[in-house]
């Protein structure tokens, strides 16, 4: 049986699928704080106005798009909130990281997890934990302060600066659990500064006393920090080059399982 054929429409001297313009308007909106006119989605798409007023007509009927006729622009519709919670609904990150969390765990000897920045906390989605080691405080659904934790570091140092200081606006926001870590926005910067330069983040007793930990952030792939993949060891333990290795090298997989294109940084082998 012949598969079927991609509709086209001639757009900047090139063939661009249906389905692939709509997409793309669709990722233009989820971008935007407010809806936007037919011109700009028509400008930003690169799309002549007739081709971005009848695919956004056929958007609309299908509850994708909808049209705020008295504002003249348009926004996201019921049915993109839909696609958004049916991927929340699956966990594919989740289902995405097991494997390769259990893994790393085989190569390192220690536990590892995957946790997402939920506000100034990171949130804990994954725990693979290593046999014969000691419980942690990072079971799946806890929340810790993410400028204390190695797995928020690697995500905030990813962020723009503006948004970090949106999350930090003043000392106040700055939670203390053992009397070390950052305290002043400024004192932050300068570990997310470290955090680029290494390629990973760090923490040591600054969560629990006597434990470290070494993560890398999961890209997805517009280079946006989803996650952050951390092990945590007893301190003095393991060796945290190799932890750091290891980490990154898992972090990679993951962000190219999501499409991502994995950070510049020191050269890392494939893992399989």
């Amino acid at each position: 049986m012949d598969e079927p054929r991609q509709s086209t429409t001639p757009t900047g001297g090139s063939q661009v699928p249906a389905a692939t313009r709509a997409l793309r308007v669709l990722r233009f909106l989820a971008t935007q704080p407010d809806p936007v006119p037919l011109e700009r989605i028509a400008r930003e798409v690169g799309l002549p106005r007739s081709t971005a007023y009848h695919l956004l007509a056929a958007m609309i009927a299908e509850g994708f798009v909808t049209h705020l006729a008295e504002e003249h622009r348009y926004g996201l519709g019921v049915a993109a909130f839909e696609v958004g919670s049916g991927y929340s609904r699956q966990e594919p990150l989740q289902r995405l990281s097991r494997r390769a969390l259990a893994a790393l765990v085989d190569r390192v000897g220690q536990s590892a997890h995957l946790a997402v920045l939920h506000g100034r906390d990171v949130l804990y989605v994954v725990e693979e934990r290593a046999p014969g080691r000691p419980p942690l405080v990072t079971d799946v659904g806890v929340r810790l302060p993410a400028h204390l934790t190695a797995s928020g570091r690697a995500v905030l140092a990813g962020l723009p600066a503006a948004q970090v200081r949106a999350l930090y606006p003043s000392p106040d926001a700055f939670v203390d659990r053992h009397g070390s870590g950052p305290r002043t926005l400024g004192e932050l910067r300068a570990v997310l500064v470290e955090t680029r330069r290494r390629g990973h983040a760090t923490e040591d007793g600054e969560v629990t006393p006597g434990m470290a930990s070494t993560a890398a952030a999961v890209l997805d792939h517009n280079g946006h920090p989803v996650a952050g993949l951390a092990v945590t060891y007893p301190a003095g333990e393991v060796s945290p080059a190799l932890v750091a290795r290891e980490v990154g090298r898992t972090a990679d997989l993951l962000t190219r399982r999501l499409g991502g294109h994995p950070a510049a940084g020191p050269e890392r082998p494939a893992v399989d």
